[in-house]
């Protein structure tokens, strides 16, 4: 549903607010440290985390999209509209082992979906420390339903500005104190339309500005604080007024202290075209001084994190060792200010501090670009979780963990060349991967560069032979012997598959001595070779080359053997995949028409452009037929993408073609393929413009179930949409009514229908793009143009796209003048 350009324009800040309010809520109702909420978006089957309080988003990237398909707790909630309770971290291994292999930490996790009337629009998530059972947290489960439900009843509200879908990266929010602070705090509000800044007797003294130097403008207000910080504080407020919710901001004042501020708009506010109101306020983080002087005077270093990543306390150790000045380092996200801390292991530790009680301790290599004096190639860094604040220990280490002497003894030692990698990583990013080139590309992009590799090469079985499916880093042509080898051959790659073992050599020369005369690609090196098998299937093997010899340790082996078995469960579904979708585009092929009917007084032309994501073929369909002595114009789209769309698509359009060539009226042949798609039950709804169109005249009557509306170009070059009242979409009510409409198409006139493909796009209002096709229509081109170079112009930027997420569907006809 879409509402008026002003509601769809202020919805997303209004959605925003209550999202924000509901989690935050919801995270107070359990007793928990995070939480977020999960909302569908604009693509099909995909949840986006539209809120995420607590933690920080860049921490927490992985996991900022999730298919509703897949087998991880949000999607079960929100696919089967029921709630998941997950009370400790054995719970969620023993349902949930792919998700609890990326997360395994101490946490329980509630996620409750958020049902309205009609539709489940996402899932409430909140993660507190762990229970004993399910039981001990059900007075929590039930307070944070009651949150679901309220906001589900606003969410309902908000349909009528617009689809309440989120498609932009996620809000990260502070959540409720755990310990209330004890500093002071003084409050502003700032009126856009007027200027103005009020403030309270606090504020000033907080700023320390005294009453009479400040003049009550926004500018005054940043002028109170550091020079550094100023325009961090307007860019806030604009972001505010406009309804666009910004992060909080630690900032400096003139006597060096740290202040921290929070701007918002009130939801009441009165809504108008400019900017709205805001309110905000400056904390004083408490009476920390005596202990900061405390902490300056330490060897160790020591800084403190706040729940979103950023820098709330620094010492000059802390300071000297990250090798940032202090008053950089305050106030901004640790892995922004200290760029090499950007590393997998060091956010695996840091995601382990923040979702569990208990310290981690990890060592971390400084870069050799810094200070040559520093007294250590190491940092030993340990991190102590707390409700509100990390606290943080570093210093100086010349003892790093050494790779275990013995690679194949489990667990003697930790190899510090490999950062660990959690399968959970690797396996989201392969959730969104459905061919084998798309699941060979992830791997080349998310595994090989964690683990040093340089080269990598896929083989699948087929007919007991291993093809080469995927390579990348091998000299050119270097792989092509090995090609379609057989199960027979005495080779590593094919060993690996036929006795389900991974073969780790940690050097050429080991690989040379176990298989003596093999050809090498070079002669210094690593290299693994790994089966790849899917529920004791075989379905390939995976080569990972590294350019210098390096140990295998323990855990690398016991990481890297998992992650084999995702790629291969990867590879078999898309094995499978691909199986489906040349038996969909051969349906779909069969079922479109190869001509379209042909009438001396009318020229048409269609086009059909699939989608780019999931299958690549839906229910997309368009048909000239020919109905007593005029035409039939039909353009559909039946609800999904794959073969049963496909199916479905055909039986209507077989519908459809039965009605028109018994010629009957266009409302008749709605509500007739309407009855026919609630009979066959297929459990999917379509769209569909019937439009019976005399040539001799120009009269057409239309008729329209749930589809956009038609586009006319009329002889002089003006073009507008056609007001066409219509019924429901196909297949959901049988007592729907579908009111026909009569327009006269002049010749010359173009006449356009088109499928939603071609004008929606996510975050985009679906009138926004009609009226651009409109105007394309407009300038597609004299009167006297070929319809065939008007489909083509209409459907280029569509054709050239790298990512359609939905196919396009597009019939145009125009009536001949007569001689």
């Amino acid at each position: 549903m879409t509402g008026s350009g002003e509601d769809t324009h202020r919805a997303p800040g209004r959605l925003a607010a209550l999202l924000i309010d509901a989690s935050t809520e919801a995270i107070s109702a359990a007793g928990g440290h995070a939480g977020g909420i999960y909302l569908r978006s604009s693509t099909s089957g995909m949840l986006r985390l539209a809120v995420l309080a607590g933690l920080p988003g860049p921490l927490f990237r992985p996991w900022w999209r999730l298919h509703a398909d897949r087998p991880f707790p949000v999607a079960d909630a929100y696919r089967l509209g029921r709630q998941v309770v997950l009370p400790n971290a054995t719970e969620t291994m023993r349902c949930y082992p792919q998700f609890a292999a990326g997360l395994p930490f101490q946490f329980g996790s509630l996620y409750v979906p958020v049902v309205g009337e009609s539709t489940t629009f996402g899932v409430l998530i909140v993660l507190r420390p762990a229970a004993a059972d399910a039981d001990e947290v059900l007075a929590e489960r039930e307070r944070v339903a009651g949150v679901a439900a309220a906001l589900a009843r606003r969410l309902e509200e908000l349909r009528d500005a617009g689809p309440v879908v989120w498609d932009t990266e996620p809000l990260c929010v502070r959540p409720p104190a755990a310990h209330p602070s004890t500093g002071r705090l003084g409050r502003f509000a700032w009126d856009p339309a007027t200027g103005v800044v009020t403030a309270d007797a606090h504020l000033h003294a907080l700023l320390g500005v005294a009453p009479a130097q400040f003049d009550g403008t926004v500018e005054a207000l940043a002028r109170a604080v550091a020079p550094g910080d100023a325009q961090r504080v307007l860019t806030a407020l604009r972001e505010a007024a406009a309804s666009t919710p910004s992060l909080p901001l630690y900032v400096r004042v003139a006597d060096g202290g740290l202040r921290l501020m929070e701007f918002w708009t009130p939801e009441a506010s009165p809504a108008g075209s400019g900017a709205r109101p805001v309110r905000g306020f400056v904390l004083d983080p408490g009476p920390g001084s005596a202990a900061d002087a405390a902490a300056d005077l330490l060897p160790e270093g020591v800084f403190c994190l706040d729940r979103l990543g950023l820098v709330a306390y620094a010492n000059p150790r802390a300071a000297q060792l990250l090798h940032r000045p202090r008053d950089v380092l305050l106030g901004r996200p640790l892995w922004e200010v200290v760029p090499w801390l950007n590393q997998p292991d060091v956010e695996d530790h840091l995601r382990g501090a923040l979702l569990s009680p208990d310290p981690v301790h990890l060592h971390v290599r400084r870069p050799p670009d810094l200070d040559p004096a520093y007294e250590g190639d190491w940092l030993a860094l340990s991190v102590y979780p707390g409700p509100d604040v990390l606290t943080c220990t570093v210093q100086p280490t010349s003892r790093v963990p050494e790779p275990t002497a013995d690679p194949a003894a489990d667990g003697a030692g930790t190899s510090s060349l490999a950062p660990l990698y959690r399968p959970i990583v690797l396996a989201i990013a392969l959730t969104e991967a459905v061919t084998a080139r798309q699941v060979s590309a992830v791997v080349m992009k998310e595994l090989l560069p964690v683990f040093g590799g340089r080269r990598l090469a896929i083989y699948l079985l087929q007919d007991r032979h291993l093809y080469l499916a995927w390579e990348s880093g091998f000299p050119p042509g270097f792989l092509a012997p090995f090609d379609g080898v057989g199960l027979d051959e005495h080779l590593p790659g094919v060993e690996t598959l036929t006795t389900g073992r991974p073969l780790f050599f940690d050097s050429m020369q080991q690989l040379t001595d176990a298989y003596p005369g093999i050809p090498l690609d070079a002669a210094e090196g690593a290299r693994a070779f790994l089966p790849l098998i899917a529920s004791g299937r075989p379905v390939g093997s995976c080569i990972l080359g590294f350019d210098r010899p390096r140990p295998f340790s323990g855990e690398e082996r016991s990481v890297l053997t998992a992650l084999a078995g995702l790629i291969a469960h990867a590879m078999a579904k898309a094995q499978r995949y691909e199986s489906e979708a040349a038996l969909a585009r051969g349906l779909q092929q069969a079922l479109l028409p190869r001509r379209l009917t042909q009438h001396p007084l009318v020229e048409t032309a269609g086009r059909y452009l699939p989608g780019t994501q999931g299958m690549e073929v839906g229910g997309d369909w368009y048909d000239v037929v020919e109905a007593g002595d005029g035409l039939a114009l039909v353009i559909g789209d039946v609800q999904g993408h794959g073969v049963q769309a496909a199916a479905t698509m055909g039986q209507l359009r077989s519908a459809v073609r039965a009605f028109a060539l018994g010629d009957h009226p266009p409302d008749e042949v709605m509500s007739g393929t309407n009855h026919l798609l609630i009979d066959l039950d297929p459990g999917q709804f379509a769209s569909c413009c019937y439009i019976r169109l005399d040539p001799v005249t120009g009269l057409a009557r239309v008729a329209r179930a749930g589809h956009p509306p038609p586009l006319l170009r009329n002889a002089d070059g003006s073009t507008r949409v056609l007001d066409v009242p219509g019924g429901v979409v196909l297949g959901v009510d049988p007592g729907a009514r579908y009111p026909v409409t009569t327009v006269r198409i002049e010749p010359g006139a173009v006449l356009a229908l088109y499928t939603d493909g071609l004008v929606e796009r996510p975050g985009v209002d679906i009138d926004d793009g009609i009226s651009a096709l409109r105007v394309a229509l407009a300038r597609a081109g004299a009167p006297r143009a070929r319809l065939a170079g008007v489909a083509d112009w209409l459907t280029a930027a569509a054709r050239h796209a790298a990512d359609r997420p939905d196919d396009i569907a597009l019939l145009l006809a125009t009536r001949r003048r007569q001689r």
